[in-house]
């Protein structure tokens, strides 16, 4: 009974701060209101989250853990690197083009997010996320598709600091498109795994 009301109220804190911050704002919404509309103490809020960036990664972080399921599932083996790449990440676009005013706030609030009570699960998903992407490039090297060095963890961060980026750029806009979003990223991955330098042989690298 205990963990049944917890997660009752888990729900109705998550509930209340979605409601709240897409009909108020995040700046206007309050704790108090969230609580309120929650019904439950603002001291059982605290407990839950430590501020209105940690309810973000409240509202989140679960989402998030299984969109990472599903985005890790979605390269085919045998795929070029970059097809791959555009699988994991048309996952996440997909995800945040369904609620992109929500989308902005969780991406503009993970900047420099490294304490809170939700702090600690959203840098495992993260992490997780950067992860798969190693695995894919160190599986990508050992073909011989892609060079082998530098280290398939440092090229796996690089992709993920082009993706976080464009991904920014992309729901900054009014209305964001997938398709559109998506054929960006495609166009810096490009860049990225082609470089300036032109290829000796006068033809693009295929990853």
């Amino acid at each position: 009974m205990r963990e049944r009301n917890k997660l009752d109220k888990l729900r109705r804190i998550r509930g209340a701060a979605h409601e709240l911050f897409r009909k108020h704002g995040y700046s206007a919404a309050t704790m108090r209101q969230i609580a309120r509309r929650a019904h439950v103490g603002l001291g059982t809020l605290f407990s839950y989250a430590d501020d209105k960036r940690d309810l973000v990664f409240l509202i989140f972080n679960e989402e998030l853990d299984a969109l990472t399921d599903r985005a890790l599932a979605a390269p085919r083996p045998r795929d070029a690197l970059a097809n791959q790449l555009i699988a994991v990440f048309r996952c996440h676009y997909e995800q945040f083009a369904r609620h992109p005013a929500l989308s902005r706030l969780a991406l503009q609030e993970l900047t420099f997010y490294s304490a809170g009570k939700q702090a600690k699960a959203f840098h495992a998903i993260r992490g997780r996320l950067i992860a798969g992407i190693e695995q894919l490039v160190a599986q990508a090297q050992r073909a011989g598709r892609v060079r082998p060095a530098p280290s398939a963890k440092r090229i796996a961060r690089q992709i993920f600091f082009v993706y976080s980026a464009a991904v920014r750029w992309w729901i900054a806009e009014p209305a964001p498109r997938v398709s559109a979003g998506i054929a960006d990223l495609r166009r810096v991955l490009r860049l990225q795994m082609e470089g300036l330098a032109p290829p000796a042989s006068g033809r693009r690298l295929r990853a």
